[in-house]
């Protein structure tokens, strides 16, 4: 195939999309490479350490809004999305709503998604490949320093919302996003239009408050980073705050109008494992490491371990209502070898026994 012809690439392109929507992918764009706008925003956010302690986000320097130096010879990417909401909006809200049920962010509830959708670009890669022959290209699903987001709204798959989490006018937020790095120089996607108006309802109900500014978040107070990429302790002035959540947090896409037009996944592998949607406090605080693994096997829960996974949990149980079952489960916690589990515990016990008119909150 010739490269340079134009409508032979506006075919492959088209066909592209048919395939990736075949293996399972609800919409296929592609976008060039020029993400200054994106870098601008980038280095403002990291220059204010709204990144915490997720160093990673700096570390590989421009590689992350210049594609081609991450993969070198990079003219376009092919970005797709996968839905993933497993349960209604009413069931999500409810769940969260149940200050005795352990809340997990909804897209963790079933198998890891890394594995499975960059098995599917590369099937995607290879039918690319047996049309034209060999082409450079390199498939990334979460898995490097990609911006993601900003390359999937260049492609036309949805605009960055004001909670900075990418929006479909047809299909609302509750999906994955993947790439495809290629030398092609297939035809371009045109971008979607914003349309969050003046609509702000994502910053009024975050729990932490965690975004500062439309389109601006300090990952330092938002309960996904706290519950998932904050390796020591969680700020004691956020901890009330965080409620039942104890693995990531979905107020801004449950709020979100647009999402009133999200579907449910037709991926089996996306649907709860483990009734880890309807899981109780108690009993998830109960389990022994080696169920901790059991139970998250194949899932992204895993990636925190067990440590975090109590240290969590503790915080949510001293935001439950007041129990003696409770407190009966944090008081034989406070002998575990952690330092850090046993310092959310006794907070988890003081906010408690605060409750029963026993101690003063610490």
């Amino acid at each position: 195939m010739d490269i340079n012809d134009h409508i032979k690439l506006t075919e492959l392109a088209a066909q592209i999309k048919e395939w990736g929507q075949e293996l399972g992918f609800q919409q296929v764009g592609i976008a060039d490479i020029d993400l200054h706008e994106a870098e601008a925003h980038l280095e403002n956010w990291l220059k204010k350490d709204f990144h915490g302690e997720m160093s990673y986000m700096h570390r590989h320097g421009e590689k992350r809004s210049r594609p081609e130096l991450l993969h070198p010879g990079t003219r376009r990417v092919i970005s797709v999305r996968m839905d993933y909401l497993p349960e209604s909006g009413n069931k999500i809200q409810n769940a969260l709503e149940n200050p005795l049920l352990a809340y997990i962010s909804r897209y963790a509830l079933g198998r890891d998604y890394h594995k499975l959708m960059r098995n599917r670009l590369q099937t995607l890669a290879y039918r690319i490949e047996s049309q034209i022959g060999s082409f450079g290209y390199r498939a990334f699903v979460d898995s490097a320093p990609v911006l993601e987001k900003a390359l999937a709204e260049k492609a036309g798959l949805g605009w960055i919302g004001k909670h900075s989490n990418l929006i479909n006018r047809k299909a609302g937020s509750w999906f994955f996003l993947g790439e495809i790095f290629t030398d092609l120089p297939l035809p371009v996607d045109k971008p979607t239009t914003a349309h969050c108006g003046e609509c702000r309802a994502c910053l009024d109900i975050c729990p932490t408050q965690a975004i500062v500014a439309p389109y601006l978040v300090d990952a330092r107070r938002c309960v996904s980073y706290l519950t998932i990429e904050l390796h020591g302790p969680i700020p004691k002035t956020l901890r009330a705050l965080i409620g039942n959540r104890i693995y990531g947090c979905d107020d801004c896409q449950i709020i979100c109008p647009w999402n009133r037009f999200a579907k449910l996944t037709d991926e089996q592998d996306f649907n709860p494992r483990q009734n880890l949607n309807t899981q109780q406090l108690l009993d998830v605080f109960a389990w022994t490491e080696q169920e901790f693994l059991t139970r998250t096997e194949g899932s992204a829960i895993r990636r925190i371990g067990y440590e975090r996974w109590l240290r969590n949990i503790a915080v949510a149980l001293g935001n439950a209502p007041k129990s003696d079952a409770i407190i009966e489960a944090l008081t034989k916690k406070l002998a575990y070898p952690s330092d850090l589990v046993r310092e959310h515990v006794q907070w988890g016990l003081d906010q408690q026994q605060a409750r029963l008119g026993g101690w003063g909150l610490s």
